[in-house]
């Protein structure tokens, strides 16, 4: 690897330098004891490794000068061959910052000193040096753990700009002031296992960026704005997956599934499996993952009080929330129920004699209605299912022919709670059964007043 160190630089660093061009830095040290070791081991692997001073009393160690492009290829090699940290970055110090080669004490500045013949100042007491220092807070005080570097930013305006889109993603994410001057937004902290999970999968679902790092603390600077522990939790023992077709289910209950219900392991279950880790967060194992989100439907379904209703006009049964719910009427093929308790909601079930074509019609008199306002359809031999919305309301509206009849359900629901709109419909389609025959069922559907 020295090797590689060697190609950086056609010459090596006289003693101390003005900063000209670029470096790329690897890490950062609060005291210069915690540096000079960094730097030393550094210095066993590349030959062209330096210090410099940074804000706060922070001392870098980074790998240069070098011409800016040079640096950001060589970067990406030594990322490939992960010989550097992953948040090492290429950085153009200020030209009045020295570089100094490992083995020569940093300086902070380079001001010219003036040539005068007066006798030069006697050098400080070292108490007065001491009460000089800036006051820097000790290592302990950074918060343990790991950190998802988010983005950085060149100046504190952005920075706090940018802070108040990730508050309102993750809720209490970080400020920092970067020792490069710069100011970065950070999660965390977590432990080490949990930030090296979760990162690749908040990346592949592009809810954070895709070069965010995992660093800790002491390469962040200075905390400006403190957050809290994101709930990312750290991955376990991998579990089987459930079946898939109480996958599907739980999926289609959770908005990220439109498929069939069907069993087969597919590209739409598995995006749906990876949208719901990534927006759930509550385990990066599918089969973790997928437990814990039936187990939520299941205590969702206790908190809303869905219960059996039995519909005697057209023997057809569903779970529903039957609190939202009032009967209102039957007529015919269809039996109506109205919002209760100022709900906004209502449920339509359906049931005739028929095939495909009755079947049909009874989306189209759906449509015509209004119940589902412009409505995305999806038909397939002996299945309808119908979904659109307005600025009032949501509805949906899923159809099938079983045992020589057309039936289903419309489900309205206030557009301003989609969430449970989504929940409410899937427990519709999972639980529709018949349990006994439609009353009246031999009577010709009439057409219906909303």
């Amino acid at each position: 690897m020295r090797g590689l160190g060697v190609i950086v630089l056609a010459g090596m660093l006289p003693m101390q330098a003005m900063a000209e061009g670029a470096v790329i830095r690897l890490e950062a040290k609060r005291s210069e004891a915690a540096a000079a070791e960094a730097a030393a081991g550094w210095a066993e692997r590349f030959d062209n490794v330096v210090t410099l001073p940074l804000p706060g009393g922070w001392t870098g160690i980074a790998l240069g000068p070098m011409d800016r492009a040079e640096a950001e290829a060589l970067l990406a090699d030594l990322r490939a061959s992960r010989a550097v940290p992953g948040d090492a970055f290429v950085s153009q110090p200020p030209a009045s910052i020295v570089l100094s080669p490992v083995g020569t004490p940093p300086a902070a500045s380079a001001e010219p000193v003036a040539e005068t013949a007066a006798e030069p100042e006697s050098a400080p007491e070292p108490e007065a040096v001491a009460e000089a220092e800036p006051e820097v807070a000790p290592q302990s005080a950074l918060p343990e753990g790991r950190f998802l570097r988010l983005e950085a930013f060149e100046t504190e305006a952005e920075a706090r700009e940018a802070l108040t889109r990730w508050q309102a993603e993750f809720g209490d994410a970080w400020l920092w002031a970067l020792p490069d001057g710069w100011f970065a937004l950070a999660l965390g902290p977590l432990t080490p296992e949990a930030a090296e999970a979760w990162a690749p999968v908040l990346k592949t679902a592009e809810i954070i960026p895709s070069d965010a790092v995992v660093t800790g603390a002491d390469s962040l600077g200075a905390p400006l704005v403190e957050g809290g522990a994101p709930d990312l939790p750290a991955p376990g023992a991998p579990e089987p997956l459930p079946p898939l077709e109480d996958v599907q289910r739980a999926l289609r209950w959770a908005g990220h599934y439109t498929g069939a219900i069907d069993g087969k392991d597919g590209p739409m279950t598995q995006a749906a499996i990876r949208a719901e880790i990534a927006t759930a967060r509550r385990a990066t194992d599918p089969g973790t993952a997928m437990r814990l989100l039936i187990e939520a439907r299941a205590e969702w379904r206790d908190r809303m009080g869905l219960a059996e209703l039995r519909d005697e006009a057209t023997g057809l049964s569903v779970t529903a929330p039957l609190s939202a719910l009032v009967f209102d009427r039957a007529e015919r093929a269809l039996s109506i129920y109205g919002p209760a308790n100022d709900s906004g909601a209502a449920l339509i079930l359906f049931s005739q004699k028929g095939g495909q074509q009755e079947l049909l019609d009874l989306a189209g008199l759906v449509t015509a209605l209004g119940w589902v306002p412009s409505p995305e359809r999806r038909i397939r031999q002996g299945h309808v299912h119908l979904r659109g919305e307005n600025e009032a309301h949501r509805g949906e509206a899923e159809g099938r022919v079983r045992d020589g009849r057309a039936e289903g359900w419309v489900l309205i629901w206030p557009a301003s709670d989609p969430e449970t709109q989504t929940r409410v419909a899937a427990e519709l389609s999972d639980s529709l059964d018949r349990f006994a025959p439609a009353a009246g069922e031999d009577a010709p559907a009439a057409p219906v007043t909303p």
